[in-house]
């Protein structure tokens, strides 16, 4: 017979080893938890190993003119002007000052091109690039800008450098995790990593953007940095943040690298860039469940196309208003500014099948791709034009049957800048023009020809009409 204490001991023992045995699935999982994040950081410092060489730090030398002021007496009131009479006050002339600015880039290329953004590098008198081993070129050349989309490419004369490979950044996915590389207030090669928080950002910095959203930390000094992914590819170029105090605050932008490379291309091939040009006009906002139901869509993506350009490639190829853009070559359009850049990146010629919602039924219509430059040629949107703030195109009989001009001659506004010269006096959408610098005008063609006489007076004189009374108009360029 066994003894009582035995039996409890037993049990006791029993009851340890169970208890040691639950446990053990906890500890095998917390190990294998501190094993994953260990990994996770040894790939993240993989990473920057790889990148870190071929990230610059640029700094920009330029010249800033500023306009002489009134000079004012300390005594300015008006007990000392009743005892000593009116001061005559004098402007100080202008003068010239110097700016530094500092930036960063990444080597792209072997022999020396390196991305970074135009605003880094506008206006630079001298740009001076550094490496991360130490050497300094002080002779970086603008190869080209693009001040549209806020990118830039810059040489300096070596070979065999350091270069980061560019990613894909169509294929990223909202949460991978992201690092951010750069010189963030001239302490270069500082590494942060994040998230991707959303993509197709517009937050009005750039007539062409597609922001990546990321709370990777930014700073000012990080812009023309890479943001990679986790195999050490560029999927961003590092450019804005959001702040309210000018540093970081959780919220940091990059544009998308595949947008990058496409601008990048044509300026090392040409050092300009030329845009595709569909001649659409289209809701600026994403379609709203409410709308989708109205227009018997069966979800609110794709465009809802407002306006189509006469002779534009998208009227040749019978876009109507009120079309709906689902998808361009089988690929699902998301919404009007995504789709304006991937037209924007298409070349001249190009032809491509848009999938488009009409009368409740799919419709495939193919669109030969025109260029942007002569799309605004047709538009009347010259650089004379864009700083008066004008846009015009030619008065077709609907357009005078509709705003009461039959019979007359001249091309009408169909859209004016806030706050431009054309809006401060008064000019808008609809009026009609009749003559350019005592020129009449009955051709786009002859309104963008008239006003190249202004480029060099730097005024334009437009004699303009409303369905009621016509006027003349100055418009100065300063």
């Amino acid at each position: 017979m066994i003894p009582r204490e035995w039996s409890k001991a037993k049990i006791i023992v029993l009851g340890i080893i169970v208890l040691a045995i639950a446990a053990m699935p906890a500890a095998v999982s917390a190990e294998k938890g501190i094993a994953t994040l260990r990994e996770t950081s040894k790939a993240f410092s993989a990473v920057a190993k790889k990148a870190i060489p071929a990230v610059v730090s640029v700094k920009v030398e330029k010249t800033i003119r500023e306009e002489g002021q009134l000079y004012q007496s300390p005594f300015e009131d008006d007990l000392f002007e009743r005892f000593f009479g009116p001061r005559y006050h004098y402007r100080r002339p202008p003068r010239q000052r110097q700016q530094v600015g500092q930036g960063s880039g990444f080597v792209i290329s072997e022999d020396g091109y390196i991305l970074t953004n135009n605003h880094v590098v506008e206006g630079a008198d001298k740009i001076v690039v550094s490496l991360q081993d130490g050497r300094k070129f002080d002779d970086a050349k603008v190869i080209g800008t693009d001040p549209k989309s806020d990118v830039a490419l810059i040489k300096v004369d070596a070979e065999n450098l350091p270069v980061i490979e560019l990613g894909d950044s169509d294929a990223l996915d909202i949460g991978e995790w992201v690092i951010a590389v750069g010189s963030p207030f001239g302490l270069q090669a500082t590494v942060t990593v994040g998230v991707v928080s959303a993509k197709s950002r517009g937050v009005g910095l750039a007539e062409y953007e597609d922001f990546i959203q990321t709370d990777a930390a930014i700073n000012p000094g990080n812009s023309g940095g890479p943001l990679l992914n986790i195999d050490g590819k560029a999927i961003g170029l590092n450019t804005a943040i959001f702040s309210q105090s000018g540093g970081y605050m959780g919220i940091g932008f990059a544009i998308p690298i595949n947008l990058a490379r496409s601008i990048t291309d044509q300026l090392r091939k040409s050092g300009k860039v030329t845009r595709g040009y569909l001649g659409i006009q289209m809701h600026p906002e994403k379609i709203t469940p409410e709308l989708a139901e109205e227009l018997g869509l069966k979800d609110n993506k794709g465009v809802l196309v407002t306006e189509v350009i006469p002779d534009s490639p998208a009227a040749k190829a019978g876009l109507k208003r009120r079309d709906i853009i689902l998808e361009m070559d089988g690929k699902t359009v998301e919404d009007w500014q995504s789709f304006r850049n991937h037209v924007a990146m298409l070349e001249q010629g190009k032809k491509v099948t848009l999938t488009v919602f009409r009368d409740e039924k799919k419709k495939e219509l193919e669109v030969e791709i025109g260029s942007l430059e002569e799309g605004q040629i047709a538009l009347g949107v010259s650089e004379v034009s864009r700083k008066l703030g004008l846009q015009v195109q030619n008065l077709t009989d609907e357009l005078a049957t509709r705003f009461g001009y039959e019979g007359a001659k001249g091309v009408i506004v169909t859209e004016v800048t806030d706050n431009s010269p054309a809006d401060r006096a008064g000019i808008g959408a609809g009026m009609l023009i009749i003559s350019v610098n005592r020129r009449d005008v009955s051709t786009v063609k002859e309104f963008s020809e008239a006003l190249k006489e202004s480029s060099k007076t730097k005024k334009a004189l437009l004699l303009v009409r409303n369905e009621r009374y016509a006027q003349y108009v100055v418009l100065s360029l300063d």
